[in-house]
């Protein structure tokens, strides 16, 4: 079975938020209003959130990921890792965390049947990290990272949000670490995720074009590496380097024409594109007592009502106000 939108393309790929709770405070994540976390009782339960995940498995999705908020945060997560991990036809689970508890749950993690995370680090700075993140908790991280490689996670992606102006003169630096270690890292474009001040906005900014250009030995590698397109990410190979720089520009490039996902948030709605001011609700019907085949049902709506673009391209500049309250730690990243 496969689930396949209006566009001809396959949807497989399920993002699942567990938390809207974060252990750090990124200045381009929370909304301008501040955070407003939610109840326990608005939350999807670990046993909502398989019975979406069982269902949409059977549906032709191939590829979970976890994600928050920070999911680390959230008690019993590594259990609802293991019942993830034990669904037939789910042929990868993967996380998403900002490292800061990495170090002391890589291992049951890794047990549970994780083998990939990507984890968010915009600067190696420890006085920028502060200011970006409003913790100081870099050393965290990069323990994180140490031990996340030592027991095995294959590949280990960074994700770095590049910000004009604030950490846009680390590209290289953070591009480098590919040169030692097997890792992927990889530059994102900022997304309007909050309610930026559309000047703030512009001065922040910083398309991919731009970026390539920071790194002196990327010519050589995109003329003498094929380039892996698999997922939003365009990834490249530096000069005997033992990992891979990536680049994704969802607003520069726009990968909506290959986009395979959906989002479930925190509180139970479905999203078919991150940007999308449309939702379908799974909380209402999971509590009423659906069936495995409404909820595939509410899927396959989701996956019919896919939209081929996000607003942005195009120049649409118009948000949700409900969006703008919540921000990308309660969407789901």
């Amino acid at each position: 079975m496969r689930l396949i939108d209006s566009h001809k393309r396959v949807i497989d790929y399920l993002r699942l938020s567990v938390t809207d709770r974060c252990n750090l405070q990124c200045s381009y994540c929370a909304p301008l209003e501040g955070r407003r976390h939610l109840a326990r009782n608005e939350i999807l339960s670990y046993e909502e959130l398989l019975r979406i995940a069982r269902a949409a498995v059977s549906a032709g999705i191939r590829k979970i990921r976890i994600t928050g908020g920070e999911p680390l945060v959230r008690k019993g997560v590594v259990a609802f890792c293991e019942e993830l991990s034990a669904i037939n036809g789910l042929q990868e689970i993967s996380l998403t965390t900002n490292g800061v508890r990495l170090k002391e749950m890589a291992v049951p993690l890794f047990e549970s049947g994780i083998r990939r995370i990507n984890v968010s680090l915009d600067t190696l700075r420890p006085e920028r990290f502060r200011a970006i993140t409003g913790s100081d908790r870099l050393h965290d991280v990069l323990a994180g990272l140490k031990e996340a490689e030592r027991v095995g996670f294959a590949p280990i992606k960074l994700n770095v949000v590049v910000m004009r102006g604030i950490n846009d003169d680390e590209i290289r630096s953070l591009a480098e670490l590919t040169n030692d270690n097997p890792l992927h890292v990889r530059f994102i474009e900022l997304m309007p995720v909050k309610h930026w001040d559309p000047a703030e906005y512009r001065e922040r900014f910083m398309s991919v074009d731009e970026m390539m250009q920071k790194i002196p030995s990327l010519p050589s590698a995109r003329a003498g590496f094929a380039i892996d397109t698999a997922g939003p990410a365009q990834m490249y190979t530096l000069p005997r380097a033992k990992g891979r720089v990536g680049f994704i520009a969802p607003l520069s490039w726009h990968f909506c024409d290959t986009c395979n996902r959906l989002r479930t948030t925190v509180d139970g709605k479905i999203r078919n594109c991150l940007f999308s001011e449309h939702e379908l609700d799974f909380k209402t019907a999971l509590r009423k007592g659906a069936t495995p085949f409404e909820l595939i049902r509410i899927l396959r709506q989701s996956v019919e009502q896919k939209p081929r673009r996000h607003y942005l391209v195009g120049g649409a500049r118009r948000r949700r106000e409900a969006d703008r309250r919540r921000g990308m730690y309660a969407i789901g990243g």
